[in-house]
């Protein structure tokens, strides 16, 4: 299945309305902002406190984990304490597990979020079980026997409800079915959706949450795509979950949620940090309001003909001279750049080693002696599709595309002019800013981001008046995070919530200044069991709360050490990695 046509101006994709309380999602409404509490749910003021200061931040709807019947019952007492503060926004209940708890919870929270993976079926154990279609029927008659009683009595209550697929804990049927895959996330969330349908109850919206920004963003698509063959207009509540701590956790989450935003998909939004709450809110604003600004701004129309949701199809590049195989980051520093004592380090040179990168700045041909780079003295740039033509003439070894603005959809169009005319010339995403920092973060990211992810272009380069040593880190961010070059250690950390067993926050800091320096080991501390095996798939090696006091290390999807004490896990995580051979010393820079 392929995209036809392009979205030519960021247009959001019309969905019916949803009201959670008194806050309507899809329709006409603006995007909306969402956040987490970190706090027991059963400590009621603690809660009542953390949604105060989040909706103070601007979020607009708040999420409480509810596990069992006391934190269910807590939520009454959360929602009258709000009200009696002054505050009506809307409370959902997290349900994972524990059915009786949503049924409870009901009769206090404006939305109850369910998760297809483990709402009825068991916790996964990622073994192969064998299925025939009666079997696999039998099952599904379970979950609308099981599902039926809560739809039943959301509807009557008129409460709202996410069905809420985590690619990290998918159940056993789904995976032996359609495999760890979108099309799996998928099927997952239409099996409850259709018993919702069933009985004619409509107040719900879709979540394809995944800590992998290109499976995320693939399962999104692949449910759009289904619900305009079937007429239906749900919204959706966007994330990348797990998605980490400070840029890192900005740069996974503004391209997988931005990459969908721009295409005019998405009506509601989390970005998951491993920080407080709070911290949230603010990159949550700043993609909005960029995506905002992009709405009704676009390119000339054009039919897409390569783009393929299911899949990234890399075109076929020649790689030539001193780009790099895996993406090149590109910088473009002015003479007094160069000139500066501090230059060395600001692009990351290691002793004795190429520094990977390339430089595009004529007279940064005379360091070619003193240090080892790549260096371009004249990049070919195409700014306009009147330089399209001229690549077939001049052929240039690398091309610099550097449109002025619609550059997500601008890029699709030129990306696909390439293929139509059999041009196999790599392209370096040359994007020019002038905003704040934490603005360049999230759209540098949604951007480029989001063309990289497809497989289009082979590197980035970042201009503006920025520090050079700060545009080279983003650049190999953005990178890493479109999973095209890994140049340092991959965290998956969740951001925590009432069911977390340690602090995360510490945790994390401690365990990233110990194996920061181990590029392509990918490393996964989870405050609990929850989503912890599944989304720790993609992890070579996994910390996650067991019980208070007690950690469980895996490597992949196995738990290899239980119950360990808290205060003996950071070391034996690092013997594991050195027991598999991941482990290397640390390396000075200049």
């Amino acid at each position: 299945m392929k995209y036809c046509e392009s979205i030519f101006q960021t247009k959001r994709w019309k969905t019916r309305e949803v009201k959670v309380g008194k806050v309507g999602v899809g329709g006409d409404n603006p995007i909306r902002i969402q956040s987490m509490t970190t706090s027991n749910t059963r400590d009621v003021g603690a809660t009542v406190d953390q949604i105060m200061r989040l909706a103070d931040a601007g979020c607009e709807i708040a999420r409480v984990t509810v596990q069992g019947m006391k934190e269910a019952e807590s939520c009454e007492g959360i929602k009258n304490g709000l009200l009696q503060k002054g505050y009506d926004i809307p409370l959902v209940a997290d349900i994972h597990f524990y059915p009786p708890a949503a049924m409870r919870v009901a009769d206090f929270a404006d939305k109850v979020r369910i998760n297809p993976g483990n709402f009825v079926d068991r916790r996964a154990t990622f073994k192969v079980l064998e299925y025939d279609d009666a079997s696999y029927q039998n099952e599904i008659k379970k979950i609308e026997d099981e599902f039926s009683p809560l739809v039943e009595k959301c509807k009557r209550l008129k409460c709202a409800m996410r069905i809420g697929t985590n690619h990290g804990s998918l159940s056993d049927r789904i995976m032996n079915r359609y495999g760890d895959t979108s099309f799996g996330m998928v099927e997952s969330a239409l099996e409850f959706a259709r018993v919702c349908r069933m009985l004619d109850y409509h107040d719900f919206m879709f979540s394809m949450k995944a800590s992998n920004p290109i499976v995320m963003i693939q399962a999104y698509r692949l449910l759009v795509a289904e619900m305009m063959k079937l007429g239906w207009d749900y919204p959706l509540h966007l994330g990348v979950t797990e998605a980490g701590e400070g840029e890192d956790g900005r740069v996974k989450s503004a391209i997988g949620i931005g990459s969908l935003l721009l295409d005019g998909i998405g009506d509601t939004i989390r970005i998951s940090l491993t920080e407080d709450p709070w911290s949230e809110i603010d990159p949550c604003k700043r993609l909005v309001a960029f995506v905002e600004r992009c709405m009704g701004k676009g390119i000339a129309p054009f039919v897409e003909q390569y783009r393929d949701i299911r899949e990234v199809a890399k075109r076929p590049v020649r790689i030539t001279g001193s780009l790099h195989r895996d993406g090149t980051v590109a910088l473009a520093p002015s003479d007094e750049q160069l000139a500066a004592p501090s230059f060395d380090r600001d692009i990351g040179l290691k002793p004795l080693e190429r520094a990977d990168i390339l430089l595009c700045n004529p007279n940064a041909h005379a360091l070619t002696q003193s240090i080892q780079v790549g260096v371009l003295r004249e990049p070919f740039v195409v700014r306009s599709e009147d330089d399209w033509e001229k690549i077939k003439t001049l052929s240039p070894d690398a091309i610099f595309f550097s449109p002025q603005e619609s550059r997500l959809h601008a890029g699709r169009k030129f990306f696909d002019w390439l293929r139509q005319n059999d041009l196999n010339h790599p392209v370096i995403l040359m994007f020019d800013y002038d905003c704040p920092w934490e603005d360049l973060v999230i759209q540098a990211s949604a951007e480029a981001g989001s063309l990289l992810s497809d497989g289009l272009g082979e590197g980035i380069c970042l201009r503006g008046p920025y520090p050079l040593g700060d545009l080279r880190h983003l650049s190999f961010n953005i990178l890493q995070a479109a999973r095209m070059r890994t140049s340092k250690t991959e965290y998956i950390s969740c951001p925590g919530c009432g069911r977390t067993l340690f602090d995360l926050q510490t945790v994390a800091r401690r365990i990233r200044e110990r194996t920061a320096h181990l590029p392509g080991v990918k490393i996964a501390i989870m405050g609990c069991i929850v989503n912890g095996p599944g989304e720790m798939a993609d992890a070579d090696f996994g910390y996650v709360g067991s019980k208070p006091g007690k950690v469980d290390l895996y490597v992949g999807k196995t738990c290899v050490e239980r119950n360990i004490d808290f205060a003996d896990a950071d070391e034996r995580l690092i013997e594991l990695i050195k027991a598999h051979g991941r482990w290397k010393e640390k390396e000075a820079f200049l």
